[in-house]
């Protein structure tokens, strides 16, 4: 007979977030290796946010864009690559080949079946599935000649990769896609290649591309059984709800990891059933001092959930998130959200708390404080959000 799960409330939960997720101040990292390892997985769909993300997350946030930088380009300690949810994430390099089994396997076969059946409906038949292997094998040749290459580069050396097919032909929503592209992507998906550097500053989102060395081969059950495990300590307690959307998969696939992976049941204030990973089910301490936190659209904290009452009230959603669900930058203080921010045309680092977020001087000195340790680093570099959200476009104009 089992006892009764432990109870795990708003509060430490809140708390829970703040040591994990290194926002509280004792808890910040003095590296970038060091936060990507304790988030899991950093959003990488914004340039912009992989390296907000890690500032926020750094007792000292002066040297974040050459840090960054070398371990994404130089030692190779992080990577960028498709994971959960079809999206791009930075990863530390030693969980790639977990996040490929676990995650990526799937996403590559869907991947290729899908271009290969569009491209060959588009074209009338002209591009079939083996000419197709032909163009990928010579683009494939050429990048590992050059080392790195950009899709134009790689262009020039395989003109094919130019061919054009028409996507969803007849639909309303019928367009033309380039070879090259969706080809790209599916590589990304399969693990054969990976983005390397920028071609402009650390907020550009055009990218080379390098051929990636092959992941080791790992049983899938076991490789998701080992990432959740991996995002509850970073991020537990979490409802089966979170960890479907966080990971992407089928709600069977969850369940069988929680069970491979030990996870304990715990209860939460709403009612709800929570997981933590096994063995972290006890009482955590306080941090010294409440905290606060200026953290970028997309950043990990609020994007890893499906349900977010806890950190959010709903009345702030409509300001902070797009139409899709896409979070906007937002402003933090101990453990919950309380406004957003933005940055101005001259470079201006601007915050602001909606009416009614009563958080008090010593929040309103802590958030001022963040601001401005946000402006040294960010210097005149001009940051826009790839989503853009009510609050932050208000801010950013004014």
């Amino acid at each position: 007979m089992t006892g009764k799960p432990r109870h795990i409330g708003v509060a430490e939960r809140r708390t829970r977030l703040g040591l994990r997720q290194r926002l509280a101040g004792a808890a910040r990292g003095t590296a970038p290796e060091e936060v990507a390892d304790s988030l899991v997985a950093l959003h990488g769909s914004d340039p912009a946010t992989v390296y907000l993300a890690v500032g926020a997350r750094l007792a000292d946030a002066r040297e974040t864009v050459p840090q960054v930088e070398r371990a994404l380009y130089e030692d190779r300690s992080l990577v960028r690559m498709h994971g959960m949810r079809n999206t791009v994430f930075v990863f530390p390099t030693a969980l790639a080949a977990v996040v490929h089994a676990s995650t990526g396997l799937d996403l590559a076969a869907k991947a290729r079946a899908a271009l290969v059946k569009d491209m060959v409906a588009g074209s009338g038949g002209r591009l079939t599935g083996q000419w197709l292997d032909e163009v990928e094998a010579s683009a494939l040749a050429a990048l590992a000649r050059r080392g790195q290459a950009t899709v134009n580069q790689l262009t020039a050396d395989e003109p094919r990769l130019k061919e054009q097919f028409t996507h969803s032909p007849g639909k309303s929503y019928e367009g033309v896609h380039t070879v090259s592209s969706r080809l790209m992507r599916v590589l990304g998906f399969e693990g054969r290649v990976v983005r390397g550097r920028p071609l402009g500053s650390w907020t550009s989102s055009q990218f080379r591309w390098e051929v990636a060395p092959p992941h080791p081969p790992l049983p899938p059950a076991e490789a998701r059984s080992e990432l959740l495990d991996r995002w509850l300590r970073a991020c537990g307690p979490a409802t089966e709800a979170d960890l479907k959307w966080w990971t992407g998969w089928k709600v069977t696939d969850v369940r069988r990891a929680l069970t491979a992976g030990g996870a304990v049941t715990v209860s939460l204030d709403d009612g709800a059933t929570g997981y933590v990973a096994a063995g972290d089910d006890g009482p955590v301490d306080e941090p010294d001092a409440p905290w606060a936190a200026l953290l970028p659209a997309l950043d990990p904290a609020p994007m890893s959930r499906a349900e977010r009452d806890w950190f959010l009230e709903p009345s702030l959603r409509p300001a902070l998130f797009d139409r899709s669900g896409n979070v906007g930058p937002t402003v933090w203080w101990d453990g919950r959200v309380v406004g957003g921010w933005a940055q101005r045309p001259d470079g201006e680092i601007v915050w602001r708390l909606p009416a009614g977020q009563d958080v008090g001087r010593e929040a309103l000195e802590a958030i001022a404080a963040e601001a401005g340790r946000l402006q040294e680093w960010v210097g005149g570099t001009r940051i826009t959000p790839r989503f853009r959200t009510p609050l932050e476009r208000e801010l950013s104009a004014a």
